[in-house]
């Protein structure tokens, strides 16, 4: 009897200590609102947006990563990586056979429902303001279980400085041109709360094109001819020439070749709402002084 007593002592212990064992799960809510939980850190990571992908290496977390997308090519360790299409094409069989922990993309990728049904974890971040990419990185430390020291706050800081040291540098004439800023074809336009268009609003210039059409609006052509910019910034990877559009030979900066058209690693960093937006500044705050009337 006494054994028995033992015996079922023991066990007691054995269970108890099971259940006030630590669970280290991790819960994370994306931007479509769903609470993703993990039973530990994610270790295999597969990234479709270029932006996320850098923000992961840039917290020194690239060893994570086990595929990315076609357009994922910073830092140059990344380009050696499977490339599993892009988000609006994903290479869905191909990321199901790496056996990610969890695939990063886009609130607006085709790719979260298949790959869910498939049982991957998804999660969907997508940066437009500087709030927003404050908060992405924020939520790529937790995911990353990265200290705010280290990661999130880090990183932000970094660029909150960077931003503002680029506007203490312009002069007088750059800090008062009139802007427009092409993200690509269409044409597509960086409004004054996109994260480019807060960038530009730091650096002290008049945006064009104002908040109420949204982040990133599809323009009418004739509508940037009536807005007469001093200075147009192409963040276009075609680099297609501006005079193609209808009537904007008659535009002030087309007519006195007031335009940057930022080269193809150039228009990478300006275009990607993440650790390299401090670069981003500097760049733009270059084209304003060179090109401001």
């Amino acid at each position: 009897m006494r054994k028995r007593t033992g015996r079922t002592g023991a066990l007691l212990v054995a269970l108890c200590g099971l259940v006030l064992a630590p669970v280290h799960a991790l819960q994370l809510t994306d931007d479509r609102g769903i609470t993703v939980t993990f039973a530990q850190t994610p270790q295999r990571i597969v990234s479709l947006l270029p932006s996320l992908t850098e923000s992961v290496c840039a917290m020194d977390q690239c060893q994570r990563l086990v595929g990315v997308d076609r357009y994922s090519n910073h830092p140059a360790s990344v380009r050696s990586l499977p490339v599993m299409g892009g988000g609006l094409d994903p290479n869905i069989e191909g990321i199901v056979a790496l056996k990610p922990d969890v695939v990063l993309l886009a609130t607006s990728s085709r790719a979260s429902q298949r790959l869910e049904s498939l049982g991957i974890k998804v999660v969907a971040l997508e940066p437009k303001s500087h709030v927003d990419v404050r908060r992405v990185l924020g939520k790529i430390g937790v995911l990353l279980d990265i200290p705010d020291a280290q990661g999130a706050d880090r990183l932000w800081r970094i660029i909150d400085t960077s931003i503002s040291a680029a506007a203490q540098s312009l002069s007088p004439k750059a800090r008062s041109a009139r802007v427009y800023f092409e993200v690509s074809r269409g044409p597509y336009a960086a409004g004054e709360s996109s994260f480019i268009g807060e960038t530009l609003t730091r650096l002290g210039v008049k945006n064009v094109i104002p908040a109420s059409l949204g982040p990133f609006p599809r323009l009418n052509p004739e509508y940037v001819v009536r807005a007469n910019p001093d200075v147009i910034m192409v963040g276009n990877r075609s680099m297609q020439a501006m005079a193609s559009y209808p009537g904007w030979g008659s535009i002030k900066a087309v007519r006195e070749q007031r335009i940057c058209v930022f080269g193809v690693g150039e228009s990478d960093v300006v275009v990607r709402p993440g650790p390299r937006m401090a670069e981003a500044a500097r760049l733009m705050a270059r084209c304003l002084e060179d090109k401001a009337p």
